[in-house]
């Protein structure tokens, strides 16, 4: 799904880099079926979601995302058009994973020399929390408005279990092995049973460590010791707030990839929107549309239990380390001149690198 704005300038490049690198492995291939959604399509046929999309994406092995939604184009209510967010409900996508990963090359946005090494993951809750209420809302004679917050303890359990596996794959990379559960528990009674929730589940994982903190003691440390974090989880408006402060300390929306990922379906889609305002200049940073690839490609090799998927999925990373990491990069968003052309033939070029190659495949 390209989508609008961007979207189809930053996915065209994306699959031809997907089939460059599927292009050395034999045990597997990808097929892609595109298929319309999205303000334009709305505007096109008054149908921003077509059935037929939906039901292809429903059938489909994984769902690869540009950008949804232009902000002259909305509903008669006023509201965006945003399918994505039907797909995070319909597909009950309750895993937002949020990767914050600096790329070595590029400017730091923290001073700390430890922030160039930061490498950390939130989990956020897609389908409830405070997004629950969308569209029912209530404005009660124009006096009072009110949203509900909700959390279920089904959906609260498989979003922690979903944690802990992550932090158990990370720790056999290295990685810490901890999650921290964020939340307000102090103060409000959904997010105290929410805490209890997550430290009933991390019972059930003794080999990964359990915090917790309270999200504005998070947002806080975000920026002042960022690097003590492993895996973050926690409820969909606080993760909503934090994805984007994730992605200010990798320099921009145009750094970071997303997955939205459920019990049978995942949506990988980079964590910018459509931004019109540059479309059509060739000024796109494709770098977070190729690194949820990536995540797709990874993801896939889990769920189909194909190691060459995985390897993949490294050597597509690799190639993007790869191109920045000679300074010679800088995106037009973090105030350079590279473009999404120059993006992607750096990319393209890292990829044709033997050594790199066959670093993935023998890992």
């Amino acid at each position: 799904m390209a989508g609008d704005g961007i979207g189809p300038e930053v996915m065209v490049p994306c699959l031809e880099l997907l089939n460059a690198v599927v292009g050395k492995f034999d045990e597997f291939r990808l097929a892609f079926d595109s298929v319309p959604a999205g303000a334009t399509c709305y505007q096109e046929t008054g149908d921003a979601f077509p059935q037929a999309s939906m039901q292809t994406a429903k059938e489909s092995d994984a769902i690869l995302l540009g950008a949804m939604g232009l902000p002259d184009i909305r509903y008669p209510d006023g509201t965006e058009i945003a399918p994505q967010l039907n797909l995070r409900f319909d597909l009950g996508l309750y895993a937002g994973v949020r990767p914050v990963r600096v790329i070595p090359g590029l400017p730091p946005v923290l001073a700390d020399p430890r922030a160039a090494s930061l490498d950390f993951v939130l989990v956020r809750e897609s389908t409830e929390g405070l997004f629950a209420s969308r569209g029912k809302g209530e404005i009660d004679r124009d006096s009072e408005a009110r949203d509900t917050l909700v959390i279920t303890r089904d959906v609260s359990e498989r979003l922690f279990d979903f944690a802990f596996r992550l932090a158990e794959k990370r720790k056999a990379q290295g990685k810490a092995g901890r999650v921290t559960c964020v939340d307000k528990s102090n103060v409000f009674t959904s997010f105290a049973f929410f805490r209890r929730v997550f430290y009933e589940r991390a019972a059930l994982f003794p080999e990964v460590g359990a915090y917790d903190a309270y999200v504005d003691a998070t947002a806080l440390n975000m920026v002042r010791q960022p690097w003590l974090f492993d895996v973050l989880v926690t409820e969909n408006m606080f993760g909503d707030i934090l994805s984007d402060l994730g992605a200010a300390l990798l320099g921009g929306m145009g750094m970071a990839p997303s997955a939205d990922i459920g019990d049978e379906h995942a949506v990988f889609q980079p964590c910018h929107g459509s931004a019109p305002d540059i479309a059509g200049q060739g000024k796109a940073n494709p770098t977070a549309m190729f690194l949820s690839a990536a995540m797709m490609l990874d993801w896939l090799g889990d769920v189909h239990c194909l190691r060459a998927c995985n390897q993949a999925s490294e050597l597509l990373v690799m190639a993007v380390d790869t191109a920045y990491r000679e300074g010679a990069l800088l995106p037009v968003e973090l105030g350079g001149r590279s473009g999404t052309q120059d993006i992607f033939s750096a990319v393209a070029t890292a990829l044709d690198d033997t050594e790199l190659t066959a670093a993935a495949q023998g890992g």
